[in-house]
Order: C-alpha cells, then structure tokens, then sequence
C-alpha cells in the first residue's frame, strides 16, 4: 500500500458555529454543508470535518475531544502578513516565527490557538 496525501481530518468541536466563524474569518477556509447537515471547511484540496462533541459521526475517534489537535496549515502569503492579520484578529501569537521542518522542506512557522484551544501551526516553506 503507498498514501499519496492526507483527503481530510476531523476535528471534533464545543462549538460549530464558533469554529466555523474562526476558521473562516481568521483563515480564510470556505464552510460547506454536505451528508445532510453535516459541517466541513474547505481549503486547497483539503478539508476539516467538523463534529460537535457528543454528536460525532460514526465511525469516528477513539476518544474525539475539543483541543485535542495539533494542525500544521501551509500559506502561500508572507508570513509578516498571516502575523499581522493575526494581530488584526486580536490573536496572541505564542511561539513563532521560528523555522521548523515540514515535509518536504524547511518552514517558518507561527503557532496560535483556535475557539477549543487547539494548536494551529501556519507556515510558509523557506
């Protein structure tokens, strides 16, 4: 078996609609309604579903909990521009920017929390 890349991922939230608000207003992702009712952000060739907690779609996590995860997003902005619209937005930085690795090369990355404390790493390859 070879993976060729990651489709999508779940996140599993307090809040949708405070998410969504987040996702799509501070990262400029699209929300889309799809499955009846069910609530996705779309980026690139990407996306999140998103589950309220105590709501998950099955199948889903072994044990699915808001402010569990920890997101790597690529941006094709500069990164000034992701820190400053940050600042805009009133969102504290808490490391960053500092080079990290991805996976296929080196990146700088600044690292924030969204509306369930997960830790969102957005970064821009060198």
């Amino acid at each position: 078996m070879r993976i060729d890349r990651l489709d999508h991922l779940v996140l599993t939230v307090a809040d949708v609609d405070a998410t969504v608000d987040f996702y799509t207003r501070v990262l400029g992702m699209r929300a889309e309604t799809f499955d009846a009712g069910r609530t996705a952000l779309v980026f690139g060739h990407s996306k999140i579903n998103v589950h309220p907690a105590g709501h998950e779609f099955e199948p889903n996590a072994h044990r699915p909990t808001p402010g569990s995860a920890d997101l790597c997003l690529i941006t094709t902005d500069p990164l000034d521009q992701v820190i400053a619209e940050l600042s805009a937005h009133d969102l504290p930085i808490e490391e960053g920017p500092v080079e990290r690795i991805g996976a296929t090369g080196p990146i700088l990355s600044v690292y924030f929390r969204d509306p369930d404390r997960n830790l969102i790493e957005v970064s821009a390859y060198l």
